[in-house]
């Protein structure tokens, strides 16, 4: 889905919320009502241990990439065991995101928040070469009207294209990518300075991140004053230098006189106009000469200060969108996400089943999409792109057996016509009970 489009397939309120709307909706008598919500709990329950398998998939496999591990692996993994558990660390990902409904950011938009400034006036450049693996996904794509300082007491409202939330997987290289790097720029770094750590993952989770702000959140950006703020800091600066320079010119002139004589060129002070007596006296050379450097240095500092203050407000601004929007980091994102897909998948597979199962004829799927996006307009105010493939697919994995001739059905077919079927309340609960006792097979088997 592009950027600029705001209907997402996101639903924007609780599975449980959702559940209770079905249930007030009028369509089910209390006896379905009640087989729906166990239908609801036991399908939760399962996609719950689904989405465990993901996450354990994630954390054995992050492992070795996490900067923050506590723990060490017993056992080195060797290096074509490190490069599957990458590949599986970001494919697994990947798909989770997807499942939670979120959305990849092009490489373009990337590039065009380097290129531009939103609320955070400061020139930036990121090093793409230094990643090894780069994924970054959104939700949540609106315009915001903020108030902007512009000079002194005027402000004006600016609208700032916002993403709501904001996931960044980067994998840097190895320690021999950046000790080539450092030997082509002549330059030795120590590996203290460095905010990373080679070859390791680092993925974030932020909120409400303006879209042209999203360089800043690269650990290796490089900031630096724009060319009006360094404009803003030099005009004053020359100004102010004028002043100073003109008092402290008969100091200067001294200056110059003595060291004529020291070097025998007496003969050139009368182009300086200063006499000689003046020159050779120590006491006037010396005060011209602190009088001089106490005027230089006093201005050098007041300017070094003016820089000064002027990063430290930079950095706040910085600091304000890293730590203030930022919701979580590393492991901590990959369980984040994985509750947000389980939540998703639940919340969309009990719609579907739900306007299936109370739908008065058979619906084909383009339909059922389109009965579902105006009821939670109807219900909610929500407008939403609902997803109708996914819970579609996940429907007809679901196979178990029902009944009392233990006979195998899917929880959704389709008929000749191309439309959806759902098997009842009883069927469906039966087939995910199935699932549920047989998630485990250790009964019966010798161990």
């Amino acid at each position: 889905m592009p950027l600029d489009n705001h209907r997402e397939a996101f639903i924007p309120y609780p599975r449980k919320d959702i559940i209770k709307l079905c249930l007030a909706d009028g369509r089910l008598d209390k006896e379905s009502a009640e087989a729906f919500q166990s239908f609801c709990e036991i399908l939760t329950a399962f996609y719950h241990f689904q989405f465990h398998s993901t996450l354990e998939t994630i954390k054995e496999n992050y492992r070795v990439f996490d900067p923050n591990a506590e723990v060490q692996p017993l056992y080195e993994p060797s290096l074509s065991d490190y490069e599957q558990m990458g590949k599986t660390v970001i494919q697994t990902f990947e798909h989770t995101l997807e499942q939670a409904n979120y959305y990849p950011v092009t490489e373009s938009t990337i590039h065009q928040a380097l290129n531009n400034r939103s609320l955070i006036n400061l020139k930036t450049d990121v090093d793409f070469s230094d990643f090894e693996q780069l994924l970054c996904y959104y939700r949540g794509d609106i315009d915001q009207s903020i108030t902007v300082k512009k000079l002194f007491f005027w402000k004006a409202e600016q609208t700032v294209d916002i993403l709501e939330r904001l996931v960044l997987l980067i994998q840097f290289k190895g320690e021999g990518h950046f000790q080539a790097k450092e030997k082509q720029n002549k330059r030795k770094r120590n590996k203290g300075e460095r905010q990373f750590t080679p070859g390791k993952m680092y993925v974030y989770f932020y909120k409400n991140i303006p879209k042209l702000d999203m360089d800043l959140l690269f650990p290796n950006v490089q900031t630096s004053m724009t060319l009006r703020d360094q404009m803003m800091l030099a005009v004053p600066a020359i100004g102010a230098a004028i002043p100073v320079l003109l008092k402290a010119l008969p100091n200067i002139l001294i200056l110059v006189a003595a060291i004529l004589l020291t070097l025998n060129a007496g003969s050139a002070l009368d182009s300086i106009d200063v006499e000689e007596e003046q020159a050779r006296n120590i006491m006037p050379v010396l005060v011209a000469t602190l009088t001089f450097v106490i005027a230089l240095g006093g201005f050098a500092v007041k300017q070094y200060s003016q820089y000064k203050n002027k990063k430290i407000k930079f950095q706040k601004d910085v600091t304000d969108t890293l730590f203030f929007k930022n919701l979580a980091n590393n492991a901590g994102v990959f369980q984040m996400l994985v509750d947000i897909a389980e939540e998703e998948e639940c919340k969309e597979i009990i719609l579907v089943y739900y306007h299936l199962l109370t739908s008065p004829k058979p619906l084909s799927p383009q339909e059922l999409d389109a009965n579902i996006e105006a009821w939670i307009t109807e219900k909610t105010g929500a407008v939403i792109n609902f997803d109708i493939h996914g819970p579609l697919q996940n429907l007809q994995r679901l196979r178990g057996f029902t009944g009392s001739v233990k006979t195998e059905k899917s929880l959704l077919e389709y008929d000749d016509q191309g439309c959806c079927h759902v098997l009842t309340l009883q069927e469906a609960t039966e087939v995910l009970d199935y699932l549920w006792d047989n998630a485990f097979r250790y009964n019966g088997h010798v161990l």
